[in-house]
This record gives structure tokens, sequence and C-alpha cells, in this order.
């Protein structure tokens, strides 16, 4: 296998999209990553260069991200790494490069806050897929224990 396989931490960017294909269902969304590194001269953390990633997410994954996810939200993704180019075309001619990831796995940035696990009940009925997680109970907090 060759493939190159990421995993790459940041925010949700857009809307998950979901639409079913004869291949089955894909979600696809917009993923920013940005560097932070440590200033020294300023002592402070510092955001770097933002580096956007069109993510797909094919059959069950998809119907779960779909569900599960919303604009801003910190995840984890991991999957295959694609760079594609498109011809040039549009107002400037230029050729257009884009990086994608093929994901294999996604979930919650934990380091960020707190999410609660509800395993999938099976296939879902077409018209009760959703865009974004509207029918999503609201997260637990669990209780500090005490010392």
């Amino acid at each position: 296998m060759n493939d190159s396989l990421v995993t790459v931490v940041g925010n949700v960017a857009t809307n998950v999209e979901y639409r079913e294909t004869p291949a089955g269902g894909v979600a696809r969304f917009r993923f920013a990553v940005t560097a932070r590194r440590w200033d020294r001269e300023r002592a402070a953390w510092a955001d770097g260069h933002t580096s956007f990633y069109t993510v797909n997410a094919w059959r069950q994954l998809g119907e779960n991200l779909a569900a599960s996810v919303t604009v801003g939200e910190p995840l984890v993704v991991h999957g295959r790494l694609r760079v594609r180019e498109e011809p040039a075309g549009g107002q400037d001619g230029q050729r257009r490069t884009f990086v994608d990831i093929d994901a294999v796995a996604a979930g919650h940035d934990l380091t960020r806050g707190t999410a609660a696990f509800r395993r999938g009940g099976g296939k879902r009925a077409p018209e009760q897929v959703v865009t974004g997680r509207q029918d999503r109970a609201p997260a637990r907090v669990p209780e500090p224990v005490a010392t």
C-alpha cells in the first residue's frame, strides 16, 4: 500500500453535508488546521498558517459525522491524503490544487472539551439523515471528583 495516511487536529469549518450515492452515503466538510508555535520573544503561543482540507467520510462514518458534528467543533481526523489539481479556469486562469482527506476515523478532540458516546442504532431511513447535529442530546458533564 502506498497511501499516505495522516492524522490532523483542527476545527470543522463548514456544515457537514451528507448525501447518498450509488457507492453508499458520504459526508463532506471543510476542515481547518492551524499550526500553533511557542513564541520565545513574547513567551506565548502564537497561531501560524491555517491549512484547509476537504474531508470525505463514507458509509457509517459519514452518517455518524453528519449526526454528531457542527461548525467550529474540534476534531481529530485520520485518513488517506489525496492531492488533486483542477485545470485552469475561472477568472484568473490559474490551476487549482486541492488537498482532500478520505477519513478512516474521526472523533471529537477531547483535549478541548467533553463528549458523550452513543452507539449507533443501525442504518437510518434516508429522510432521517440530518445535516449537523440538530437531533443530538446535549452531552452530560461529569461531576468533579472530591479528593
